[in-house]
């Protein structure tokens, strides 16, 4: 008999990613839908394309927990892999109400239909590496400190520590999986890394003229969300619930993924000046590409981030397959080819 898999968030890149994955281990997957993705399938279920038919999509709300009691008791599922949130830092920052709402309220109410209507079911957590912000040291791992520096971070706090509680008082076998920064060709737009994908891949083709960037020297541990994906089953297989960090264990600046897309789009490229007035212009030219605008920082700023995995690699036998140069070079390629093709909607 298939497993039965429950996926929040199921139209992001996680979830995405993890649907393809589940599927090829012959899983029955669910995932929660807002209605309005239904009614748009084009613009809104983009990424699940090639797999639309065969999973089940239920229309709900993360805000409303009747919604999800109703879907929990009809389906039972045998994991939930709650990976739905606003997940924009940046956005948590303008609009911090619905942030905490959805991903406080949202992960609780799950936990608490679980309890009620479904207490055998395995349940993961996508943590976040914003939520140790401030770090108190580097590497960070499961026992370094939290320091929040965002609403999205603060919410994402919350959320782990509530399902601990859900797993110490209710025995829920409830994992977090605290997950450093994770990429692929379809993240989405807003999020740096493919920000400054889609740009300079246009700059390249002549179909835009300039990206504009914030905080070029921020640190960050990036993966492919693939490896991530594997990651989050992984946790859901053990015989006990645990938390584990997921990360590369490596770290880049900003500016240095920049080099390394416009190497991989064969730009020659210098850089020029210090602090805001830093900018990268087209060798031989006076043509400036990327410019910093510091509308583009946060109010708080997380300057590092970089990720110790070794829990995860020694129980769950974990470790990444991609490195960064391999990503930036999948996400250039996947880039170019839908920009030769003219595809508006990936």
């Amino acid at each position: 008999m298939k497993k039965v898999a429950l996926i929040t968030g199921i139209t992001g890149q996680d979830g995405s990613y993890l649907t393809e994955f589940l599927l090829k281990k012959k899983y029955q997957v669910h995932g929660l839908v807002r209605r309005v993705a239904l009614e748009d399938e084009n613009h809104r279920l983009w990424r699940l394309r090639p797999v639309l038919n065969k999973i089940t999509l239920h229309p709900a709300s993360l805000e409303s927990y009747a919604s999800l009691v109703k879907i929990i008791q009809k389906i039972k599922p045998n994991e939930v892999y709650h990976l739905g949130a606003q997940s924009y830092v940046d956005y948590s920052f303008k609009d911090e109400f619905s942030t905490l709402n959805t991903n406080i309220n949202g992960t609780h109410y799950i936990l608490s239909a679980l309890k009620e209507f479904s207490p055998n079911s395995k349940f993961y957590f996508a943590g976040s590496s914003e939520m140790f912000g401030k770090v108190k040291e580097i590497p960070q791992n499961e026992k370094t400190p939290f320091y929040p520096r965002s609403p999205y971070g603060v919410a994402k706090v919350y959320a782990h520590w509530i399902t601990i509680n859900y797993r110490e008082a209710y025995d829920i076998f409830a994992c977090n999986g605290i997950l450093f920064n994770h990429e692929s060709p379809v993240r989405g737009e807003t999020f740096v890394t493919r920000k400054i994908v889609v740009a300079l891949c246009r700059i390249k083709n002549g179909l835009q003229k300039k990206l504009y960037l914030g905080n070029l020297d921020a640190k960050r541990d990036w993966g492919h969300a693939k490896d991530y994906v594997e990651a989050m089953w992984k946790m859901l297989q053990l015989k006990s619930p645990n938390d584990f960090v997921i990360s590369t264990g490596k770290q880049y600046t900003v500016k240095y993924f920049v080099n390394l897309v416009l190497n991989e789009l064969k730009i020659k490229y210098y850089w020029k000046g210090k602090n805001l007035n830093t900018a990268c212009f087209v060798k031989g030219s006076n043509q400036k590409i990327v410019s910093i605008d510091k509308n583009y920082f946060r109010p708080l700023e997380v300057d590092t981030l970089l990720g110790n995995s070794s829990k995860a690699r020694k129980i769950l036998k974990w470790k990444p397959k991609y490195n960064v140069k391999q990503l930036v070079k999948e996400m250039v390629s996947e880039e170019l080819y839908m920009l030769s093709n003219d595809k508006k909607i990936r």
